[in-house]
């Protein structure tokens, strides 16, 4: 099977992971607040029970993202993550206790940290130019998830009957149907997933220095060409240009000079200048990268001051955080609500996840065209304009809601929709740029320590708003606030939020020369 047609079946594949990912939240999120409720389990047990899938991503995140980086081998990796997600829905299926629901969220979470060696594989495969466009596929392919799993508890809600000593149930059913689909995932994965090899890495990073060499073998054989001119048409004109000497000169042009591939017009002897010129111009070759030798460290000489404590690497982890912070939030806020106000069950708010599901694909799909177009950081300024706009909605309509059921029911569609719609131009727009400004060699650390930031804001989201879902107004108060803090770091750093290609191609140029 040939290189490209293994990219592609790796990329179907990394589309399937996170389309489950996709699932698994869809047909566990609409039910596990009335899960709970059957195991006499406080309100506050919904916050942790969704705090901790998080926690334990946050922490296997780096781990997986430097096991990547060091080895390059993301398949074991994916394979090791995914056994997590089996053993983890398998006991969310038992459902014996609130307590052991709350571990099976832990332990299915440490499966989410292979998403940093995937997102650092995706970035080493992949040209800057492309890399929106290939991010906002694969989270598009999670959003399809996300439509998809609310059809699939349209059917495990009618489950009703008894596996052995386990209950299947429309609260257990999800835990056993994830735990299948995972099951199902590892073998795609064995089948259909590569460890893409260190040529195909190279030609999709086309990076300055591969260009470089590309340049210096056109040179080379044009060198070539010209000798055998010389050697048809000036062989008696010039019989002092010997083989020794015509090495000498081909030797000089693996220094990437071109002012030193020149004749020999002196008259000093070709030999000894073929000699001094192999052993001292013409040095043997460069080092293999760090990011290429996978027994070297890819940490080594790695500062975590002067990679993450820059100005715009800041601004764009901050945006990680306070989007997951109040997208998790709000949905934690959102199923207690719909029950409140409208009555809402299983049923109900399937539909509602599906249709949101069909509104962020849009979205997706449409800053997927757009990326193409305008630069990511204008793709980043668009999405927060939406997300304040939704804020104010929020703290104005859905902290108390007014007027009869419809009335209701308008402004809560409404708020949702804003809420929903902002969220794929800041995700594809940060996740795009984080990319491009930070080392490519550690890549898969440093997409680790991004989704650890997320991680965070997805533990602390869900816990804010569970103990608060009856002071709506401080909830969606600090939410706002987070988010205009958010605005005024982007207004002021702006400038700053581009990919450093000049600063590479001249530190390139300088380690080529």
């Amino acid at each position: 099977m040939d290189n490209r047609r293994k990219r592609k079946l790796t990329f179907f594949t990394i589309g399937l992971i996170f389309l489950l990912s996709g699932v698994e939240y869809a047909v566990i999120l609409p039910t596990i607040w009335r899960y709970l409720q059957t195991l006499d389990a406080a309100p506050y047990f919904l916050g942790l029970a969704l705090s901790a899938f998080s926690f334990s991503g946050l922490l296997m995140g780096p781990l997986f993202g430097h096991l990547s980086d060091r080895t390059q081998a993301t398949k074991k990796i994916i394979l090791f993550a995914n056994c997590f997600e089996m053993i983890g829905n398998f006991m969310y299926f038992t459902g014996y206790s609130k307590w052991l629901l709350l571990s099976s969220r832990l332990v299915a979470g440490i499966g989410t940290g292979a998403g940093s060696s995937i997102f650092g594989f995706l970035t080493r495969s992949t040209s800057p130019d492309d890399r929106a466009t290939v991010f906002a596929a694969v989270m598009a392919c999670r959003q399809a998830g996300l439509l998809i799993g609310p059809a699939f508890n349209i059917f495990l809600r009618l489950c009703d009957f008894h596996l052995g000593p386990f209950v299947v149930n429309k609260y257990t059913a999800p835990g056993l149907f994830m735990c299948l689909l995972w099951t199902l995932l590892q073998v795609a994965v064995i089948l259909m997933y590569w460890d893409l090899p260190p040529l195909e890495k190279g030609k999709a990073k086309k990076s300055l220095t591969s260009q470089s060499r590309e340049e210096v073998e056109e040179d080379r054989g044009l060198v070539e060409e010209d000798r055998g001119l010389v050697e048809e048409d000036n062989d008696e004109e010039k019989p002092l240009m010997g083989s020794q000497e015509l090495g000498g000169s081909y030797g000089t042009v693996v220094t990437a000079n071109d002012s030193v591939v020149t004749s020999n017009p002196t008259g000093y002897d070709a030999s000894a200048a073929s000699k001094d010129t192999l052993n001292h111009i013409s040095p043997p070759p460069s080092p293999v990268p760090p990011e290429s030798n996978p027994s070297s460290s890819p940490l080594k000489n790695f500062s975590i001051s002067r990679e993450f404590l820059r100005e715009e690497v800041v601004v764009l982890l901050a945006a990680q955080f306070i989007t997951l912070f109040n997208q998790t939030a709000l949905e934690t806020m959102v199923t207690p609500m719909t029950q409140k106000y409208f009555s809402y069950g299983e049923l109900e708010n399937s539909v509602m996840y599906c249709l949101c599901g069909v509104e962020v694909i849009a979205g997706f799909l449409f800053v997927r065209w757009l990326s193409q177009r305008v630069a990511d950081r204008v793709v980043l300024a668009v999405g927060l304009i939406i997300c304040n706009i939704s804020g104010v909605w929020c703290i104005i309509f859905l902290a108390n809601p007014l007027g009869g059921f419809s009335w209701q029911l308008t402004e809560f569609i409404i708020g949702v929709f804003l809420q929903v719609l902002g969220l794929p131009f800041v995700a594809v727009a940060q996740v795009s740029l984080f990319s491009k400004i930070t080392s490519e060699k550690t890549q898969g650390f440093s997409q680790g320590v991004r989704r650890s930031v997320g991680g965070l804001a997805t533990i602390l989201g869900p816990l804010w708003a569970g103990g608060l879902t009856e002071n709506m107004y401080i909830m969606m108060g600090v939410m706002m606030g987070l988010l205009a803090l958010l605005t005024v770091m982007m207004a002021f750093s702006y400038k700053r939020l581009v990919a450093p290609a000049t600063e590479e191609q001249v530190d390139d140029s300088d380690n080529c020369g």
